[in-house]
């Protein structure tokens, strides 16, 4: 399928590694970001601009988005010239936002009423990941248009689950995102415990990070954390939406989330101390300061 003609929406701190990746197995890439110069490496590169959503999907067979917020997706996808309008007939549609398992139901019946195709497929392992084409990627929809889609997933990832129908994506990363929230206090009193008992926290992470305590954060921001580098892999601003998309839809089941809540409101502190555009990671900055009261 190299030479197919993808369209890419959003090339943020993820998406733009994502795009690269599939120009580099020889997809012909037209982009479409608001910042256009979020863009230009991949435009130096051989990447086509469009000036609009409608202009980028037109002669697409494959549409990928990785947008910011649900309202982002619902505008581009359902809008008046928006991508559901403006695609050819079979193109498939890939969702790669995290964003709600209802709206991605919402999106593929509007999809499949234009004769398209239309897969959640939300991912994670951050910017890192992204980099080296090792994300986690959990799709939903029809599994035929799945496969159709598998070879660009193999582009981008190298964990890569069909996990049932439209919005079962999105479901699962609800699941990931509630690990994660918890697994980052957890990180986070793990170092500020090494480091307030006089220990290397360096030398603590030799030891933990490869037993029945490691973790991906263990492993990757953990690092970060120490060394003071909170640059975003991941934004908080968009975490926090990602948490309460997910506490939104454990309401709805009635299921109890006090480490997602714990979680939640910790991150809604950083936000208030201006680090909305931080990575995730920054959270650790509430132990250093004593902040958590």
């Amino acid at each position: 399928m190299a030479g197919e003609n993808v369209a890419f929406i959003g090339t943020g701190v993820m998406g733009n590694s994502m795009a690269e990746h599939l120009m580099s197995k020889g997809y012909s890439l037209t982009v479409y970001t608001r910042t256009k110069n979020k863009a230009e490496d991949l435009l130096e590169k051989g990447a086509k601009w469009a000036d609009t959503v409608k202009e980028a999907v037109a002669e697409a067979g494959f549409v990928i988005t990785m947008v910011g917020y649900p309202s982002d997706v619902e505008a581009i996808y359902l809008d008046e010239d928006g991508i559901i309008d403006s695609s050819q007939k079979g193109a498939y549609l890939i969702d790669m936002t995290t964003s709600k398992p209802s709206l991605a139901v919402k999106i593929a019946e509007a999809a499949r009423s234009k004769g398209l195709y239309a897969i959640d497929a939300p991912v994670s392992g951050g910017d890192v990941g992204a980099k080296e084409a090792r994300l986690a990627i959990m799709a939903g929809g029809e599994e035929s248009a799945f496969e159709n889609c598998l070879p660009l997933f193999q582009a981008m990832g190298n964990n890569i689950v069909h996990q049932g129908g439209a919005g079962s994506g999105q479901h699962t990363k609800m699941s990931n995102q509630i690990a994660i929230a918890s697994g980052m206090i957890a990180v986070c009193e793990a170092l500020a415990y090494a480091e307030n008992s006089g220990l290397n926290p360096e030398q603590v992470l030799k030891s933990i990070s490869t037993g029945a305590a490691g973790s991906w954060s263990l492993s990757n921001l953990a690092p970060r954390m120490l060394s003071n580098q909170f640059e975003p892999g991941f934004y908080v601003k968009h975490f926090i939406k990602d948490m309460r998309i997910a506490k939104e839809e454990s309401e709805q089941f009635g299921l109890p989330t006090p480490g997602l809540d714990l979680a939640l409101e910790l991150f809604e502190t950083l936000e208030n101390m201006g680090e909305e555009n931080s990575g995730t990671h920054a959270l650790y900055k509430l132990w250093k300061q004593k902040r958590l009261s």
